[in-house]
């Protein structure tokens, strides 16, 4: 009796140690990690294989340019996000931000998006403010996949349906404006690539493929997006002051 207690028990104290090292939670942990950093930088690029025309397509070229990001732990975070050959700057604290738009000075958030609709800076400001950090992207895209599995090196999972229409919309955080419901997604499928090094994640892949319907105008949407994490611990965020101020 007492034997099979021990086998019994060492059964379950072995299980219990794989399922805490499961790929999954190695992601994660490593996710976390590079949140608990004092600072880093990164990279994110998308090639974009899609079909051209109508409201969609445009979108999908906006959303496409290559972004760069510094961010102090507590403190400030840049990003510098080029679209259509124009850049444009975000600097942000917590929930207050401020953004220089082409051809513009700094403004807070509020005064960009001030008497302007839905114009330009409205959606620059959100496209901004919805620009999570590559630490906290990784933990939400992690939620969203069906599972991970790790070969190689490399950890990967597939996306669950809910996940690659939701990353296929744009959705902002907080739903859209207005309450509305944002573009019809069929066929939306997904997935994702980790990379870790010393424990920390350094860079992580996503793959979509859906059909975008904007009303009457449509596009097939094929994207892969790469960030790449970089200078952790050697990572400072240099702000014009001018920026800071408007920071609100």
């Amino acid at each position: 009796m007492k034997k099979s207690i021990s086998i019994t028990t060492l059964l379950m104290v072995s299980g219990a140690l794989l399922a805490a090292d499961s790929p999954k939670d190695a992601v994660t942990a490593a996710a976390k990690k590079l949140a608990a950093s004092n600072n880093y930088s990164w990279s994110t690029t998308t090639t974009n294989v899609s079909a051209p025309g109508g409201p969609g397509g445009g979108r999908g070229g906006r959303f496409g340019g290559p972004v760069d990001g510094k961010t102090e732990k507590d403190g400030y975070t840049l990003i510098t996000r080029t679209m259509g050959g124009n850049s444009m700057q975000a600097l942000l604290k917590g929930t207050n931000g401020a953004i220089k738009l082409p051809d513009s000075d700094w403004q807070s958030f509020a005064d960009a998006t001030k008497d302007d609709g839905n114009g330009p800076g409205r959606f620059m400001v959100m496209l901004m403010q919805n620009s999570p950090s590559p630490a906290a992207e990784a933990e939400a895209l992690l939620g969203q996949l069906a599972s991970v599995t790790m070969a190689d090196g490399v950890y990967s999972g597939t996306l669950t349906e809910e996940g690659a229409k939701a990353r296929l919309s744009f959705a902002p955080r907080g739903g859209f404006p207005g309450g509305g419901n944002g573009p019809e997604i069929s066929g939306a499928k997904g997935s994702a690539k980790f990379w870790i090094t010393d424990g920390v994640l350094t860079k992580y892949e996503l793959h979509l493929e859906g059909k975008i319907q904007f009303g009457d105008n449509g596009i097939d949407r094929n994207s892969t997006t790469t960030t790449e994490i970089k200078d952790i611990g050697k990572t400072k965020v240099e702000a014009p002051d001018e920026a800071k101020k408007k920071v609100s």
